[in-house]
């Protein structure tokens, strides 16, 4: 899942070293996909970095549970069967396509349909101390925490997070995902066609979505 959508399910938490801890993985991801850390066992003195501790192990299971469910498997499937006549000719493999895209719509709907507020989000990462942040950095093993805090300033001082209501955007965000991997994913043709399947199927999901959401609150009760 993506930013917003592992958000959600701690969207009433107060804890704010505890939310930035449900995203951190996926944000160390985006600074560098390099950094590989483990903290998932580690116990710390300090409460706020276990509550970034515990944050990074609901953000795992939530992972666990997305990436095995039915709508998942059944969605992530169906993306990549849509999309791939779009990218022909791209280097870009379809399956990896048709999994970020269901995640980066399911943020789209939840957006668009008020379950969460983007600002709620950026302001529990504002109130966030650095020093604890880079504790846990350190703790957890990371050498040079520095290559994390230049991605992460950027990350809250642009809160792009907020364009994702618009589904061009969505391609967007994909293109640049996938440009980690690939230099020139897509044409602008092809950008274009990605935009309209990506719309007509969040459009298909708009009354069913929550129940992935639902299902993963069960779970984790």
């Amino acid at each position: 899942m993506n930013f917003l959508s592992h958000y959600y399910f701690d969207r009433d938490t107060s804890n704010c070293h505890f939310i930035l801890g449900t995203v951190l993985p996926d944000l160390l991801k985006n600074a560098d996909k390099s950094i590989i850390l483990h903290p998932e066992k580690l116990i710390h003195p300090d409460p706020k970095v276990n509550a970034m501790i515990e944050g990074w192990n609901k953000h795992l299971l939530v992972d666990k549970y997305f990436h095995s469910s039915e709508f998942f498997l059944t969605h992530s499937h169906h993306l990549k069967k849509e999309l791939t006549g779009a990218i022909i000719g791209s280097p870009v493999k379809p399956f990896f396509l048709g999994h970020i895209a269901i995640e980066l719509i399911l943020d789209n709907l939840l957006i668009t349909s008020h379950q969460v507020r983007v600002d709620d989000f950026y302001d529990h990462l504002d109130k966030c101390e650095e020093a604890t942040i880079r504790e846990f950095l350190v703790f957890a093993g990371m050498q040079n925490p520095d290559v994390f805090f230049k991605f992460y300033e950027e990350f809250k001082r642009s809160r792009y997070l907020n364009t994702y209501v618009n589904i061009d955007q969505i391609t967007y965000a994909l293109k640049r995902i996938c440009m980690r991997v690939w230099r020139n994913p897509f044409t602008p043709q092809q950008e274009q066609d990605m935009t309209g399947i990506l719309l007509n199927y969040r459009l298909g999901l708009l009354e069913t979505y929550p129940v992935i959401y639902q299902e993963i609150t069960d779970k984790l009760t």
